[in-house]
């Protein structure tokens, strides 16, 4: 895992795809967001989304799973260790268009900026943007991120 003098501005991270169905919509819908039109394609047709479709919230949970395995794997690929730390947060969550079922999501992060903090001189902020989009190319989610990035022990001070 990339330490934060190794972090590259531009530098996109692809997070993999998932496949939104209507038993996982359903299902996340039921434990965390039971509106009507999460719940049941009849009930959606009902309203102004005319079809079963994603919870907002569910979109970017799957966003983080898809994150966190991702570096993972990378970690294990490398053999070195995770070096991100605590997130002081995030701005710009967007919902841009509904996530059907059937829907695809590819998920990637770009890091935008990156910061070395002077009040925790082993870390650094890395700011990324993040998308979501569709199978037929079209943006669905966004938000942009923060993230504390370990610094190298030689490059504190």
């Amino acid at each position: 895992m990339s330490w934060f003098e190794d972090l590259k501005i531009g530098e996109i991270r692809d997070l993999g795809t998932y496949t939104f169905t209507e038993e996982n919509i359903t299902r996340f819908a039921r434990a965390f967001d039971p509106q009507p039109f999460h719940l049941s394609d009849a009930a959606a047709r009902k309203t102004h989304f005319g079809a079963l479709c994603a919870s907002g919230w569910h979109t970017a949970a799957v966003w983080m799973k898809l994150l966190v395995a991702s570096v993972k794997a990378e970690a294990e690929r490398t053999g070195e260790p995770p070096r991100f730390g605590p997130s002081p947060g995030f701005s710009d969550l967007k919902w841009i268009r509904p996530v059907f079922a059937g829907d695809t999501i590819r998920y990637t992060s770009r890091l935008v900026d990156r910061t070395p903090l002077k009040t925790r001189p082993t870390w650094g902020l890395a700011v990324h943007e993040n998308e979501g989009i569709n199978q037929d190319g079209v943006t669905v989610f966004s938000f942009t991120g923060k993230v504390l990035v370990a610094r190298r022990p030689e490059a504190e001070g």
